[in-house]
Formats: structure tokens, C-alpha cells, sequence
């Protein structure tokens, strides 16, 4: 074990001892929202700035959140409700003798609220990026659906509304509804509606009003202008992820109540349990016992936080290990580009650095225009120190000290913090650093930087970096890139275009152009770095075809820096930039182009790139998550690529899908995302996520499944039907809905440990596919899915295991001994690839088959699951089970031949009339002929 690995251990016991033993308040730290004696403590929720101030606003969250509380305690049978909630008033807002913000920020918000609508609308929603059982990342309100009470006719009370949102966000279940797929055919060959539980019910509806269901249902499809309305009373008591706006609704579906037929995302994501099951195995409730006695709990408490003046500190490393690999020239480039472009107008900075002990360099200074940028810039440490050692807590103490120069504390500040060091009494100082109220960014340098760095970034909520000692890495200008305010301003921030860092050789050149949309613009600049002396020859072209050369470049020649500034608004479209290596050896050339948003109307696209998890142990793969978004419209048909880059060997590029499968939970919700396991060292990874996307696509999300409270249009009250008034609908521009763009944005870093020293053998199955449908076509059903990879969704798998019953348990308990289809004709395509398979199931439906319970029943419908294997057998969890109908219900028979019973009825009548009009001619002509036979007969008897 080196010095390092006991360093590192013996200040792991210490960080532990102390949040056991030392504050209580640190068991809580950096973790968000948590659950202590059945209360949840720590719901954060922030308001967009761009809502306008309005003054019931807040009392309207806190009496949602009041009425969730008790809602969601008996919902719960008795188990959570909440206890404080703080929420964070944006500082446009006027000052009100609000508490100030210590760490909280609108990035760790647990709900949002905003005047931005999304791809649902105005619905209430939640952002879930991860399978089921698993958090999610927002809670979404509008102002409106706060604001305005005529919305509570068609959603239900706010308080409801909150506890179905909670449950996406904090338990991962799923919605039990489902748009797309209104109603299905069950299993006694019925026509159902999309419901849980099935006991709710209500009738057909067309324009005119009640009509029966095979007006409605025509092939199998919802006919235009019908829908299905439910009874405003009902007896059954579930479920709140179906329709919370009933108020007989008090429950979430159970085993006893849960609809397993019903085409919804809980059955599907959850292989088909019911929501208090998916509920009742989380941590909180395996934690948690039901409260004693009838009391209710407390309402809960409220705390109201407005930031004030925006504070930062650069906390920067000038230890001897400062001086390998340029790690100190990098970081004076990052520094200056950060002081010179990236750090928002009106913001006070201070500078610090730091060896065996910290030195203030800088008071607090505010930026009101470019000459205060260039005079922090002059206060940046100019060379590194002979010190070997790097005390973290000495400069962060000085950090704090120049932070409470302002308002005698260093609440709200931000510290960013980088090192290369160890210092073995990081614990030391985590109590200080908690209570100092600052949210602390760490930016490791290099492989030698200390080990337990992130828990000042985890204690405190603030993000993490990781540089790895590479000549042509861009990663220490794309982490201080990365750090904005924390207000949710995402007008005022800069947004980064463009990072790359190539190795060129002598006389060769870095040619590469850039996108700038017209959603950006503003305070566009172009940074170029280089190694040695004298910088490369530049020339910038804009899309008119104007030309920037080197001379036009504001060039450090300390630094090695240059940087062209574009005066007004940058023109939208292409602009090319050419690097030319004049020097007479390779050297690392990097670029890098930010810019503001152009207008306040029109919010830019935005990409939030991140992790699951912080850390992994071999073999667990790491989930890599990138949510690409114009406000609140996720961005579709993205081309979107992770580079991830380990402490040594050479970085990784890995393109991300947003396609629901693999580990792409939801398609087209703006989330792209992919497994990443290939691990070739131990130690720190870091992430960025390149975006671009074509002019010529289209670009926003109309609707999105899953993950929102639905909007009931109307109820049936003592037999009259009462609709809502229909929601507005918010159209967007053309110029909204397409345009092309790029983004770049670091996803900070994880660290990956056990990793085994030389070749390993495989230990990675076929991912799951989670997106499998089945629709019968004639005699046959038709299978499609995504295909998985030999390797979770990479590589090319072996072979396919498809089973089929007509029960739905037995195909989710005992997937072994369900019924095998033959598929020796299907052979994998590589991952990702759609595949479709089709087969026919008769053989297997003639007999009826044997049920759990030993009873025998006759099913109209079979259950389809699939496994995948690769070449050294490793097998894929079951899929999710698809369904089809057998045959068509007797009563939609007559539905699906309308157009022929027509037809046949014109045929039928045309034909009677036929043998009516033959009768009357042939007893016409029977009786003519009679009454001349008799007229002879008379003419002769006279004769």
C-alpha cells in the first residue's frame, strides 16, 4: 500500500467517525431531501426568475404542500409526511426580510417552478431519467397551475396533484394511464379502458353525448370526437397514479387492486407490480414503521430563502505539484477565461491561493464592466511556490474570510477549488466548510490529487471535476465553463459552443466550424490556447464570410491565451476557424467559443450532462445521462456524444441515445443516455457531452409519455356530463421548433475503483430490453424491440430466448417454464438496431392452460417475454411482457365490418325491392292472363 492508499484510508475512517459521532447535523449532509422519524427534512423548492412576483404565489405552494402532507400520510398508511420545506425566492424578486441562502440553489431543487411550458403543457410533471424504483430529478409546476383554481376542476386539488408527483420523483413508479393507448382487449376478450384500478368507471362520450362503445371504436382505434368520461362518484379507493383528481381516490393500486393488462408505463417499467409494491420496497419505507396512535402528524414548517449578492471565490492551487504536466498554466488559462467571459455581470470575486498555508490576493471585487474583469485577472498567481505541501483547509478558511468581507458571513458563496495535492487533514475542516454556508466546486488535477476532495463538493452540494494530465485535454476550461451562478437564469449564462483540443503537428493546422443558433449570440467569444511560445496563426471566418485574423485577438502571451470578443450579437450560422501550428514542434492547440442568450423571449438550448453515481466498483457499469432541452421542450433527433477521459491511457467516445432502451428509460424525452463500462484504469473519469443537431430535423417534443398528472376533461354527474373548460394551447413559432445548434458541456467526474490489472473475462451480459410490443396481424403476432448488445447495448448478441404463455403470472414468475418459440431463424443485429419477428402462436392456443390456482380458463390473449444471451451465455433480465388478442371481441365485430354491414344491408334492401317489384310483374302477368282466359271462355258460351 503506497503513502497515498493509507492517506487516504486513515482520512476516510476520520470523515466517517465524524458524521457519526461528532455533528448529527452532518448525517444529513449534500443528500437532498431525507427521511428522520417519519418527517421528510430538506424539500427544496425554487422559483424560476423569470416568474413575475406575485403575492399568492407562495402562500399557494405552502398550502399544496400542507394538504400533500396529510394526503400523502394516509395514502401511506401512516408512514411519511413533511416536516420543513424552504423554498427559494429568486433575487429579482423584491427583498422581504427573507433568510438568506446558505447552500440551497435552483440546480438542487427538488420542485421547480416556472412560467416556461414544456412538451406536456401546462400539466404538472417529473422529470424521470432512471428505471423503476429509482428518483427522479425535478418535480415541474407552472405559475399558471398554481395561480389559477379553475385547473383544480380538471386535475384535482393541488395537494393531490403534489402527492402523484412525489411519487414519480422520490419512489420511481410510473403512470397508470395512458394517452396513446386508451383502451385494450383483456384476457376475456373484452374491450377495457386504460385504467387502475379497473373498478372506476364512466362511459363512452361522443360530440353529441353518450353514445355506445362500438361508436367509438372502429378497428381497434378511438374514433376522432369520442372519449371515455368517468363517474365524479365512485367506490373504489385507488389509485392516486391514475386519477388523483377523484375524490374517492386515496390509495395507491396494491397487488389486490392493481390492473396487470392495462398498456401502461408502470406495468411496463415495472414488470407489471403495482405502485405500493414498487413504494413499499424503497428505502424510506424499509426504514420507516407506521406511526402509532390516530393522531395526524404536524403541518409542516416553512422557510423562505432569497440569494443575495452573487459571491465567488477561486481557491487555486500553487504547490510545487502545480508546476508537472502544466497544470499551473492551465489553470491560470481556465482562471482567466472564467474572470474574463464565463462569470456573470454584478458578481463580487475574490482570489485566493494556497500551498502549506492560504494567502488573500484579491478582496472581494465586483464586475460592472471589462475593466474590473482584467484587473482580477491581474491578480491571478503568477508562478508556483517551492512547497511541496497543499494545505485544502487553509485556503479554503481564506476563502470564507474574503467571502464574509460582504455581509459578515459566507452564506450563498461559491468557492471554486483546485489542487493537486494530498493533504491528509481534509477532515479536519468539514465541519467549517458545512457551516461556513459556501457550496464548494472541486477540480482535481492530474492522478495525484487527494482522494476524499469530492466529500467537500458532496457536504456541501457543489460539483465535481476531474483534469486529467493530458496536453491536448480541454477539461480545466470546460469545468470552470460549467459553473454558473446557481440562480436558474439561464438567459444571463454563458453557454459553451464549442471545445476541442487536438495535438498538431508542425505547419499542420486545426480547421473546424461552429454553429452559433440565433437563440445565442450575445457576448460571444472565441478563446484559443496554446503551449509554447507565440501563438498559432489565427483566422475566424463569420457565415457572410467576414474574416478575423490573429491580429484581431487579444493575445496573453504570459498565458498563452487569445481571445476575440464579437461585438453586439454574433450572426447566426457557420463559423469556421483555422489554427495553424507555426512553432517547429507538435504542440496542443485548443479552442473554445461561448456565448449569452440573444433574446429574453426565446430561451437557448441547454444540455445538462451528468452521472448516476459519483463512484462504481468493477463491474458495475456507470449510467450516462445527457437532458437536451429549449427550456422546457426536450430536443429531439440530437446527435449527442460522451467523451470520458480516465487519468491515463486515452479518453473514450461514447454516443448516447434517447431511444427507450438499453438505459434510455422514456424515448423522445429529451434524455439521452448509455451504459459506460469500459474501464481501463482505476481512479477519477471525466465526462463531456458534445450536442449537435441539423437545421433540416425537427427539433422539439410535442408530448411525452408517462410522468405527468393528467388532465381530466370532464366527469358524469348524476347522469349529466360536465366538461372542463379545454386547456389553452401554447403554439410555437417555426423559428422555435427547427434550427440547428451545437453545445458542450462537462459532466463533471466519478471515480471507478476494483478494477481488475490485466485482461479480465467477461462479466457483462446483454443489457434489458424494456421496449418490447407485440401486435397480432391475421393468424400471426409480430414481436419489435430494440435489439441489446453482446455487452449491455454495445457489440452484437448471440441469440434470442422467446417465451410465450396465455398466463400472465406464469410468464413473470416462472419465464423458465413458459411455452419456447422457435427462433433458430433469428439471429441478433448489432445493439440498437430495431428488430421484428414474427410468429404463429395457434399452435400454442388450442388447449387451455393450466392457471397458478390449478383451475383451468379459457384466454384470449398471449404474454410475450424475451431474454437475451451472448456468446459465453450470459443472459439479459426478461424483458417486459407484451400482450395481444387472439381474436377480435364479439361486440367489436360488428365495429371492424361497418363499412360492409353497410354494404351488405344496401345489397339486401336492393335485393328485396328486386323480388318485390319481380312478384308484381309475374302476378301482373298471372292475372292479365287469367282475365283473358276467362273473357274467351265468356265470348264462347255467348256464341
Amino acid at each position: 500500500m503506497t503513502h497515498r492508499d493509507k492517506a487516504g484510508t486513515v482520512c476516510n475512517l476520520k470523515i466517517v467517525t465524524l458524521l457519526v459521532a461528532l455533528s448529527p447535523e452532518l448525517l444529513f449532509l449534500g443528500a437532498g431531501v431525507q427521511l428522520r422519524d417519519n418527517g421528510y427534512d430538506g424539500l427544496l423548492v425554487a422559483i424560476n426568475p423569470q416568474v413575475s412576483e406575485d403575492q399568492n404565489l407562495i402562500p399557494n405552494i405552502k398550502e399544496m404542500i400542507t394538504e400533500a402532507s396529510f394526503y400523502l400520510f394516509n395514502a401511506t398508511k401512516r408512514r411519511v409526511f413533511f416536516r420543513n420545506i424552504k423554498i427559494l425566492i429568486p433575487a429579482t424578486w423584491k427583498a422581504n426580510h427573507y433568510s438568506q441562502v446558505k447552500q440551497e440553489s435552483y440546480e438542487k431543487a427538488n420542485v421547480i417552478v416556472t412560467d416556461w411550458y414544456g412538451a406536456h403543457g401546462g400539466d404538472p410533471y417529473t422529470l424521470q431519467y432512471r428505471g423503476c424504483g429509482k428518483e427522479g430529478k425535478h418535480i415541474y409546476f407552472t405559475s399558471e397551475f398554481l395561480l389559477n383554481d379553475d385547473l383544480t376542476a380538471g386535475y384535482g386539488s393541488r395537494g393531490r396533484v403534489f402527492v402523484h408527483e412525489w411519487a414519480h420523483l422520490r419512489w420511481g413508479v410510473f403512470d397508470e394511464y395512458n394517452n396513446e393507448k386508451p383502451f385494450y382487449i383483456n384476457g376475456q376478450n373484452q374491450i377495457k379502458v386504460t385504467r387502475c384500478s379497473s373498478d372506476i368507471v364512466g362511459m363512452f362520450v361522443c360530440e353529441k353525448g353518450p353514445c355506445p362503445e362500438e361508436n367509438c371504436i372502429i378497428s381497434q382505434l378511438f374514433q376522432e370526437g369520442c372519449m371515455f368520461i368517468y363517474n365524479s362518484t365512485q367506490n373504489t379507493t385507488s389509485s392516486i397514479m391514475f386519477m388523483q383528481s377523484l375524490s374517492s381516490v386515496v390509495e395507491f393500486c396494491n397487488s389486490s387492486t392493481h390492473n396487470q393488462e392495462a398498456p401502461n408505463l408502470q406495468n411496463q417499467m415495472c414488470n407489471l407490480r403495482s405502485t405500493w409494491d414498487v413504494i413499499s420496497d424503497s428505502s424510506d419505507f424499509n426504514h420507516s414503521f407506521p406511526m402509532n396512535g390516530t393522531a395526524l402528524p404536524p403541518p409542516p414548517t416553512f422557510s423562505l430563502v432569497q440569494a443575495g449578492d452573487k459571491v465567488v471565490c477561486l481557491v487555486l492551487d500553487v504547490s510545487s505539484n502545480m508546476a508537472e504536466a502544466d497544470r499551473f498554466l492551465r489553470q491560470q488559462q481556465a482562471a482567466e477565461f472564467y474572470l474574463m467571459q464565463i462569470v456573470e455581470i454584478h458578481t463580487f470575486v475574490g482570489i485566493v491561493s494556497y500551498n502549506s498555508k492560504g494567502e488573500i490576493r484579491t478582496q472581494l471585487h465586483q464586475i460592472n464592466n471589462d475593466d474590473d474583469r482584467k484587473l482580477l485577472v491581474s491578480y491571478l498567481p503568477a508562478m508556483v511556490s517551492s512547497e511541496a505541501e497543499t494545505s485544502i483547509c487553509s485556503g479554503l478558511k481564506r476563502g470564507f474570510e474574503v467571502a464574509e468581507k460582504l455581509n459578515g458571513r459566507a452564506y450563498g458563496s461559491v468557492m471554486i477549488l483546485v489542487t493537486s495535492g494530498i493533504d491528509e487533514h481534509i477532515s479536519d475542516c468539514l465541519l467549517t466548510v458545512f457551516r461556513s454556508g459556501s457550496t464548494i466546486h472541486t477540480i482535481a488535477l492530474g492522478s495525484s490529487a487527494d482522494n476524499n476532495l469530492e466529500e467537500l463538493s458532496h457536504l456541501t452540494g457543489g460539483l465535481k471535476f476531474f483534469v486529467p494530465d493530458k496536453s491536448n485535454s480541454n477539461s480545466m476550461i470546460d469545468a470552470f465553463s460549467r459553473i454558473s451562478s446557481g440562480t436558474g437564469d439561464v438567459l444571463q449564462q454563458c453557454i459553451q459552443l464549442e471545445s476541442v483540443g487536438e495535438n498538431v503537428e508542425p505547419h499542420h493546422q486545426l480547421k473546424n466550424t461552429v454553429t452559433v443558433d440565433n437563440s445565442v449570440g450575445n457576448d460571444t467569444a472565441f478563446l484559443v490556447t496554446w503551449q509554447t511560445s507565440g501563438p498559432p496563426e489565427m483566422v475566424l471566418s463569420d457565415p457572410n464570410g467576414r474574416k478575423y485574423f490573429t491580429r484581431n485577438f487579444i493575445i496573453n502571451q504570459a498565458l498563452r491565451t487569445a481571445r476575440l470578443w464579437i461585438p453586439g450579437t454574433a450572426k447566426p450560422g457557420l463559423w469556421t476557424y483555422v489554427l495553424n501550428n507555426t512553432h517547429h514542434s507538435r504542440q496542443a492547440l485548443k479552442v473554445t467559443v461561448t456565448s449569452r442568450a440573444s433574446r429574453s423571449a426565446q430561451p437557448p438550448a441547454t444540455v445538462d450532462a451528468f452521472v448516476e453515481k459519483d463512484s462504481t466498483s468493477f463491474p458495475h457499469p456507470v449510467m450516462i445521462y445527457a437532458n437536451v432541452r429549449k427550456g422546457f421542450y426536450p430536443v429531439l433527433n440530437a446527435t449527442v456524444t460522451a467523451t470520458i477521459e480516465p487519468e491515463t491511457e486515452d479518453p473514450v467516445t461514447l454516443k448516447l441515445f434517447d431511444d427507450g432502451a438499453g438505459a434510455d428509460v422514456i424515448k423522445n424525452d429529451g434524455i439521452y443516455s448509455r451504459y459506460f463500462f469500459s474501464f481501463a484504469v482505476n481512479g477519477r473519469y471525466s465526462l463531456k457531452v458534445h450536442v449537435n443537431h441539423s437545421p433540416s430535423i425537427s427539433t422539439l417534443g410535442h408530448s411525452l409519455p408517462g410522468s405527468h398528472a393528467m388532465y381530466v376533461p370532464g366527469y358524469i354527474t348524476n347522469g349529466n356530463i360536465q366538461m372542463h373548460a379545454p386547456r389553452k394551447s401554447l403554439g410555437r413559432s417555426e423559428e422555435e421548433q427547427k434550427g440547428g445548434f451545437r453545445r458542450v458541456s462537462s459532466g463533471g467526474s466519478f471515480s471507478v475503483r476494483g478494477v481488475p490489472a490485466g485482461p479480465h473475462p467477461d462479466v457483462y451480459p446483454p443489457c434489458k430490453v424494456i421496449d418490447l410490443e407485440a401486435v397480432k396481424v391475421e393468424e400471426e403476432v409480430t414481436l419489435s424491440w430494440t435489439a441489446p448488445g453482446e455487452d449491455f447495448d454495445r457489440g452484437q448478441a448471440n441469440s434470442y430466448e422467446i417465451r410465450m404463455s396465455k398466463s400472465l403470472q406464469n410468464i413473470r414468475d416462472d419465464f423458465n417454464n413458459a411455452i419456447l418459440v422457435n427462433t433458430s431463424k433469428l439471429n441478433p443485429q448489432q445493439a440498437g438496431t430495431k428488430e421484428i419477428f414474427t410468429f404463429s402462436p395457434k399452435l400454442f392456443t388450442n388447449e387451455p392452460e393450466q392457471q397458478p390456482d390449478g383451475e383451468t380458463q379459457e384466454s384470449h390473449r398471449i404474454y410475450v417475454a424475451i431474454r437475451t444471451i451472448d456468446k459465453n451465455s450470459l443472459k439479459s433480465a426478461v424483458s417486459n411482457i407484451a400482450q395481444a388478442s387472439l381474436f377480435i371481441p364479439p361486440n367489436s365485430a360488428p365495429v371492424v365490418a361497418k363499412d360492409y354491414l353497410i354494404l351488405n344491408g344496401v345489397l339486401t334492401a336492393m335485393g328485396l325491392i328486386g323480388i318485390i317489384c319481380l312478384t308484381i310483374v309475374v302476378t301482373h302477368y298471372v292475372l292479365n292472363k287469367k282475365k283473358r282466359a276467362d273473357s274467351k271462355e265468356n265470348g264462347t258460351k255467348l256464341l
